[in-house]
């Protein structure tokens, strides 16, 4: 977040660590569910990707990076097939991966959410496309909303080169159709490694749902998320604490 909006959030979040507090906050801001606040954001209808990979047993990962993690982790974790979305940084390296550091933008890193998916219940494709309508502004260069920074920047972090193709074939796409109003900058990086954001970063949506920041511009796009994909779309999201244990 800028330096304008996010400080207080960098001094205050340890008040996260605090359980208790972070569910009765919870329990407090459950009305936003049915009625979020008015988006920052608008989502945008778009096309399934024409390239896509195959239903296939087991479980694969995908890495995002579309600004503040909080946001995109709160939205994949509503989608069905997903079974873990993590915060954490990309791009940069393993002793730089560090809240505070990483917001200098000077690390390399990108705030991003590695997610664990079935292929046989969503596929690669269909996560770019929530990703590219929901999730975030694919046309915003180093910055999201009122984030500014490369570590806010819009990067798809290919894991193999399947990935990558499928990825690039759906940039085309989407760019030749003209339904964004400015081209995308999404870029790709292949190569990086992920690295877990501090635990009080984890599950931050839907433990803090009265957060001014949560409310304006990332529980919008969970009610976006089931209204544009509501196959997709599951009420319950899969939290890391419940992953990891």
């Amino acid at each position: 977040m800028t330096d304008i909006q996010k400080p207080a959030a960098r001094q205050s979040l340890n008040f996260a660590r605090g359980a208790l507090a972070a569910l009765a906050l919870a329990a407090a801001g459950a009305v936003f569910w049915q009625s979020p606040a008015v988006s920052a954001e608008d989502a945008v209808v778009i096309p399934p990707p024409a390239i896509d990979e195959k239903a296939a047993s087991g479980t694969e990962t995908a890495i995002f990076a579309g600004g503040c993690f909080w946001g995109v982790q709160g939205v994949f974790q509503h989608v069905k097939g997903v079974t873990n979305a993590v915060s954490g940084y990309t791009g940069g390296k393993k002793d730089t991966a560090v809240y505070e550091t990483v917001g200098t933008g000077r690390t390399g890193h990108a705030e991003s959410v590695e997610i664990t998916y079935e292929p046989s219940k969503v596929t690669y494709g269909q996560l770019l496309q929530v990703y590219f309508s929901v999730a975030h502004n694919p046309t915003q260069l180093n910055y999201q909303g009122p984030d500014e920074g490369t570590q806010y920047r819009s990067t798809i972090f290919a894991e193999n080169d399947a990935q990558k193709n499928i990825a690039e074939s759906y940039i085309a796409q989407l760019d030749k159709a003209k339904v964004f109003s400015k081209p995308i900058v999404t870029t790709l990086e292949m190569g990086k490694t992920f690295y877990p954001a501090e635990a009080y970063h984890q599950d931050f949506l839907t433990l803090n749902p009265t957060y001014p920041y949560i409310v304006y511009n990332d529980l919008p796009k969970v009610a976006n998320l089931k209204q544009l994909f509501p196959a997709l779309y599951s009420e319950k999201p899969v939290l890391v604490q419940s992953a990891s244990n």
